[in-house]
Parts: structure tokens; C-alpha cells; sequence
């Protein structure tokens, strides 16, 4: 996938803020400090883009990515972060579930899980959420070269049975530093994109 233009087009916090020129949108999930606004930047060829921080929870809207004039991709609040309120937990939950709830535009999940460690309870609870509202999903396990290669198998196995991944959702492997799972991503994408 050839990256022309990207651009950071909208920050909503409801419905009436998305963006109206009915693209296709690709939402991105998982927990605070996961690597998605690393995912975001290795796929649109940007060093930073989107905006990495030490301090997990920074993402506090609907973040609207306009990639190529074609497609969105949706960033969301990371889940899981012990220091956000609780008042702001129920905000971002409330914010999510009408974007999933109403959005047509919305082709795809991509939910990223840490290739290092075993998928938390918010993550098991952030899938079968995703699968109440009959979303397709892609597990994107980042990190995947902080892993050696021989042990990919085993790690891959502890993420598809903790998340019990149903028939038809894939497992991405994923690092932002390898590029590995990057070309496979971008496929995807333009494949969703035609259908």
C-alpha cells in the first residue's frame, strides 16, 4: 500500500462529530501503553504521527486518521489504565459503545493485545465485546521482537486460547520496530476497502 496523505481529520467525543463523508472506517483497540499509536505510525509511514507517550491514557477521544483521501483509521482510548477515574472509565466505555453500537461505516476491529504477556481480563472482556456486537476482528499481538522466534508458537497459543478467538477472526503478528505483520495489515486494509 502506496501511503500518499495522511491526516489527522477529526477528535470526536460523540456521534454528531464523525465524520460524514461515509469512508470506510477501521477502529483500533487495546489496552493503554499496547503500542497503538506505534501500529498507527508503522503503517502510514510516519515516525510520529500519531503521538507516543510514556504516560498511558493520553488518548482521551475518538481519534479519525484520514489515510490516502480513501479510508479512516479510528483510534480509541486505551482500556486498563489504573490511574484513569472511574468517572472517565464510564466516559470512554459510554463513547466506545455508541460508536460501536451505531457506526456503518466501521469495516473492521483491529484489537491489540502485548505478544509478551498473557491477554489481561480487560483484554478477554474488550473481545467478547466486540463479538456481542458481531464485529470482525483482528488480533494484532504487538511487540513480537521482544520475543525470540522459537517461541512464537507457544506465545501465539496463550493468545488464542485466553481470548478463545472464534472461527474467522485472524492473529497478526505484529512489531513496529521489525516491521513484521505490517505488509499483512496493509493487504487487508485495501482488500476491506474494494469489497
Amino acid at each position: 500500500m502506496k501511503i500518499s496523505s495522511v491526516e489527522m481529520k477529526i477528535s470526536a467525543v460523540r456521534i454528531s462529530q464523525y465524520p460524514e463523508d461515509d469512508l470506510p472506517e477501521f477502529l483500533l483497540v487495546g489496552r493503554s501503553n499496547v503500542g497503538k499509536s506505534s501500529f498507527i505510525n508503522t503503517l502510514i509511514h510516519r515516525k510520529n504521527f500519531a503521538r507516543t507517550s510514556s504516560r498511558p491514557g493520553k488518548t482521551q477521544t475518538l481519534n479519525f486518521y484520514l489515510v490516502n483521501e480513501n479510508f479512516y483509521l479510528v483510534d480509541v482510548p486505551g482500556y486498563g489504565y489504573a490511574l484513569t477515574s472511574k468517572k472517565t472509565q464510564e466516559k470512554f466505555g459510554k463513547m466506545i459503545e455508541d460508536y460501536l453500537a451505531n457506526r456503518e461505516n466501521l469495516k473492521h476491529v483491529f484489537m491489540l493485545v502485548d505478544f509478551r504477556h498473557k491477554p489481561t481480563k480487560d483484554d478477554v472482556l474488550m473481545y467478547n465485546y466486540l463479538k456481542y456486537y458481531h464485529l470482525p476482528v483482528t488480533i494484532v499481538a504487538t511487540k513480537i521482537d521482544k520475543i525470540s522466534k522459537g517461541q512464537w508458537e507457544k506465545y501465539k497459543s496463550i493468545i488464542a486460547k485466553e481470548l478463545d478467538i472464534v472461527h474467522g477472526d485472524d492473529l497478526v503478528l505484529f512489531s513496529s520496530v521489525s516491521k513484521d505483520g505490517k505488509e499483512a495489515i496493509q493487504n487487508f486494509i485495501e482488500k476491506k476497502i474494494t469489497e
